[in-house]
């Protein structure tokens, strides 16, 4: 019998992972005090929020961030540094906050997430490109679905490290905070739609990761016949920081070619 909480425990298998949300905070509200737009509202909602990072001179178009911490933790205030890899490159980012379980069910937070989309593109011209961690992974896959209605603009998706396929979550005690059932774990699985036409899809996840989100990655790439990276190195937490570095892969992957 698979033991499903062990299968999605990132923070065990990390040494030192406990420190790492300290470490972005500061780094993001170091970045903050320098450059942004923060706390635009594109909903009604208290957290409803997102911050706007602008690259110096014309923009080639909007990346939009999508945070993880498996629906339930953290928020926009512990990535804005990020911004630093598209903004080198002439992308504008933005970052929103949204809806956390148990408050709202996933159904209701990948709307949020739509809106935050459609609420940035109106600030930003050009094309539109979203990356997501984890949690975020998933939320902009189910945007690159079929039946997803966002923004014409957008162009490309890179999910890092996401999760796909939600059913083996209603396996795990954090479904006693995410309360999904079998419907909307269905549902909200994007390895199980059919993509978007017109949009790029790619799959991202760190070679040292848990099995069962490299079978993740495996899964939706199959499904989708999208391209899929397995990056040597890389742990759960490690894997995202190459957005904010101007020549790393994963910033390449996701505005270039």
């Amino acid at each position: 019998m698979i033991d499903w909480d062990d299968a999605f425990d990132n923070s065990s298998y990390v040494p030192g992972s406990a420190a790492l949300p300290a470490r972005w905070a500061g780094e993001a509200a170091a970045f903050r005090a320098r450059r942004g737009e923060i706390d635009i509202a594109y909903g009604d909602g208290p957290r409803n929020r997102m911050d706007l990072f602008r690259p110096d001179g014309a923009c080639a178009g909007l990346v939009v961030f999508v945070h993880g911490g498996y629906w339930h933790m953290l928020d926009k205030n512990y990535w804005s540094h990020l911004a630093h890899g598209p903004l080198s490159r002439g992308w504008a980012m933005a970052i929103p906050s949204y809806t956390l379980a148990p408050e709202v069910r996933l159904t209701a937070i990948a709307r949020e997430i739509a809106a935050a989309v459609n609420a940035a593109a109106e600030r930003v011209a050009g094309p539109v490109r979203l990356v997501g961690h984890s949690a975020g992974g998933h939320l902009i896959s189910r945007l690159a679905c079929a039946d997803n209605a966002v923004t014409a603009r957008l162009d490309r998706v890179l999910s890092v490290s996401g999760i796909h396929d939600l059913r083996p979550l209603l396996h795990t005690r954090m479904n006693d905070v995410l309360g999904l059932d079998a419907p909307e774990a269905e549902a909200e699985s994007p390895a199980l739609h059919r993509p978007r036409k017109g949009v790029q899809a790619r799959f991202w996840v760190g070679a040292l990761e848990r099995p069962e989100l490299i079978r993740q990655t495996r899964l939706i790439a199959e499904n989708w016949q999208a391209p899929n990276v397995f990056e040597q190195g890389q742990d759960h937490f490690s894997v995202i920081e190459g957005l904010g570095c101007p020549d790393a892969p994963l910033l390449q992957a996701l505005l270039d070619g």
